[in-house]
């Protein structure tokens, strides 16, 4: 369910004026998703479902309780209001309890488009299309899911402060695989406006990818150069983005330096390495506003290899005489020129990983972590692709990676953030997989 900005407010501010408590704050949100699934070449489910909900959190002094409902009539309100506030008085008093943001002023984000919020299941029944049809010519099955949606966010406390966010998305992701079980292919996308995704060049990618993999050669683990597509490193990159100053004060972190101090300022990367968030960014966009409220702005979290801020919360700021700071609402990073296939070109002798998964933390206070690589990994000679090879488990960090890199490239959109595709060196393979 959708709800304009007026409507959303109508709400709120009734259930603020039930309220007893020091301090409320209340929270609506809504949404319509649609689906498709399918597998073996065929649709094994599909369906649309519409979804709206109202929070309510109390607090009697540092004692707060929350309550939660899906029905919005006077009474279930009411009962919600109430109900946080029986259990504020029976909640132990919370030390690090902040009160409530007063009013904020929020960048608009271009997050919502109508076109998105108007597929029908005719359209979705055409991308699933898209994947089994090439897939049966070539003697292969896919295996795909799309999922698209449109909703709202608001809030408002007894401090006055209001926000509203609206916005749509399209995620897709899909893996074809070979008849013989021997290749496979995947690749995902995403997107805020439909009309950036396309569907039948998406699966193109995946069955191609599933082609080409047949029959992998096995080679020696060891350190290799490598060729990551946005899929293999987005998560790596992901893991890294959490510049929390408080666990690195507390030294529970990659950025937390001997003698109780933090990385901050140091060059810990290569200098090509920038990265940047912004909610506003047009490719990219997020919601304005933080869960607590605050404001999020472009923020530069490294730039050329140096760390530059670190993110507080408003309790942890307060603590260290800090202004607060959100965490990154995305991750955009700064890229070259080159496409993938001319990074490809390039490398003289290398491989290419187009997906890793299974990843998991060995050393969090260095983010050593091991995964591994899957649906398509490709050993490149004299700037080319020669043939598959058997997948790899890896044991790498995505600081020691960054600070590795040989080249970038144009960066591209991947689970709602920008990521070039990058040429790394030395890149550790610890050992072969039998996953296809």
């Amino acid at each position: 369910m959708n709800l304009d900005e007026r409507q959303a407010r109508a709400i709120l501010e009734k259930a603020l004026r039930l309220s007893q408590a020091d301090e409320c704050s209340a929270r609506l949100g809504g949404s319509h998703r649609g689906n498709i699934r399918y597998a073996r070449n065929t649709v094994t489910t599909a369906g649309e479902q519409t979804n709206i909900g109202l929070s309510v959190s109390s607090s009697f002094g540092n004692r707060t309780g929350n309550a939660s409902i899906n029905e919005l009539d006077d009474a279930a309100i009411e009962r919600c209001v109430r109900r946080s506030e029986e259990l504020a008085r029976l909640a132990p008093e919370n030390p690090e309890h902040m009160p409530p943001l007063g009013p904020q002023t929020y960048t608009p984000t271009p997050a919502w488009f109508d076109s998105t919020a108007s597929i029908t299941p005719e359209f979705r029944a055409d991308v699933a299309a898209a994947g089994i049809l090439p897939s049966k010519a070539q003697d292969c099955t896919a295996a795909g899911f799309l999922s698209d949606g449109s909703g709202f966010s608001a809030m408002l406390n007894s401090k006055g402060l209001f926000a509203y966010h609206r916005s749509t998305d399209v995620d897709f992701s899909l893996t074809v695989r070979s008849n013989d079980g021997t290749g496979s292919g995947y690749v995902t996308r995403d997107a805020n406006d439909v009309a950036k995704f396309d569907a039948k060049a998406a699966s193109a990618v995946a069955l191609q990818k599933a082609v080409a993999s047949r029959n992998p050669r096995a080679i020696e683990p060891g350190k290799y150069t490598v060729i990551l597509e946005p899929e293999a490193s987005v998560e790596l990159i992901q893991n890294m983005m959490r510049f929390d100053a408080r666990s690195a004060d507390e030294g529970r972190s990659w950025l937390a330096a001997p003698g109780g101090s933090t990385r901050l300022g140091e060059k810990l990367m290569d200098e090509r390495v920038t990265i940047h968030s912004d909610p506003a960014n047009p490719e990219v966009p997020g919601s304005p506003w933080a869960g607590d409220g605050q404001a999020r702005k472009r923020t530069t979290w490294i730039e050329n290899g140096v760390v530059k801020n670190l993110s507080y919360d408003r309790y942890w700021a307060q603590k260290q005489g800090k202004e607060p700071l959100p965490g990154p609402s995305n991750i955009i990073m700064a890229g070259g020129t080159e496409s993938l296939e001319e990074l490809i070109q390039g490398t003289r002798r290398g491989i290419l990983v187009t997906r890793t998964w299974y990843i998991r933390t060995v050393d969090p206070q260095t983010l050593l972590y091991t995964g591994l690589t899957r649906d398509g990994t490709f050993y490149i000679e004299d700037g080319q692709i020669r043939h598959a090879v058997r997948n790899f488990r890896f044991n790498e960090s995505p600081v020691i990676m960054l600070n590795n890199v040989d080249a970038l490239g144009r960066p591209e959109r991947i689970r709602g953030n920008l990521i070039p595709p990058m040429r790394i060196r030395d890149f550790t393979f610890t050992s072969l997989s039998d996953a296809i």
